[in-house]
């Protein structure tokens, strides 16, 4: 398959090196800084990121770029018709302009906060375990995440869907809360709390505290491998399903309808 890539700081860097390993050809490598991309574009530029894929051929696109940038990427890309694959966090708010922009177009995304296969096995583990703590008022619970310092967006995409699932599991939590505390927290809030350190690829935990005992459910990425890997994967299953009819163009879609 030749894939463009859209976004070539460290993980577009680890996205080229796994597609090629798995057998694809990266046909353009876009950025607004880094030296080594085939395709270097003003920042902003939409246009021209747009330009740069489709001059390339690209069979489907990987973004991984800046919360600042993903939305006018997707505004550009997504008109081209060919599967665009999303891993850049930070714009969960704009999701219905996406999909609507999908719709309109006759285009396909796929977004995820996290492509790793370990994760979204986490994300199920932790919405069962949330569903039957609930049942044990003693038992409160807590998110935390930490990474890297050079991680834009706080909290991660990730512990985001963590605490989705979690209230998916447990009905008493009701409100995410990401600030500190200055006053007792109320039952229905759950707290998700983010650290930002050194060189952590990214490591989410789920508490489950009571006077008796404590439980923790941990996932912890050894390194951005998974996360690229699964993001090629991702783009090889969303191709696949939309040629064989099993999934429709003009959709935005997730990680569950793959997998």
């Amino acid at each position: 398959m030749k894939i463009a890539l859209v976004g070539y700081g460290k993980m577009g860097h680890m996205i080229e090196s796994c597609a090629r390993n798995m057998g694809h050809e990266v046909v353009a490598t876009v950025d607004v800084a880094a030296k080594d991309a085939t395709n270097l574009v003003a920042s902003g530029d939409s246009n021209a990121v747009a330009q740069a894929v489709k001059n390339s051929g690209a069979e489907g696109v990987i973004e991984f770029s800046h919360p600042s940038a993903v939305l006018g990427n997707l505004r550009a890309l997504i008109p081209l018709g060919i599967p665009v694959v999303c891993g850049t966090t930070g714009w969960a708010k704009s999701e219905p302009e996406i999909e609507a922009l999908c719709a309109s177009s006759n285009g396909t995304c796929m977004r995820s906060s996290n492509f790793s296969i370990g994760v979204n096995m986490f994300y199920k583990i932790v919405e069962e375990a949330a569903k039957i703590m609930a049942e044990y008022s003693d038992y409160d619970v807590a998110a935390w995440e930490a990474h890297h310092n050079q991680k834009a967006d706080s909290p991660s995409g990730t512990a985001l869907e963590v605490a989705r699932r979690v209230m998916n599991g447990n009905k008493s939590k009701t409100e995410m809360v990401f600030d500190a505390f200055h006053e007792k927290p109320k039952a229905n809030e759950l707290h998700v709390s983010s650290t930002r350190v050194g060189f952590v690829p990214g490591t989410h935990t789920v508490f489950f505290d009571s006077p008796a005992d404590s439980i923790e459910l941990t996932h912890r990425a050894r390194s951005r491998e998974g996360f690229a890997k699964g993001s090629v994967v991702a783009l090889e299953k969303l191709s696949e399903k939309l040629k064989k009819g099993e999934l429709s163009k003009g959709r935005l879609y997730g990680m569950s309808d793959l997998f």
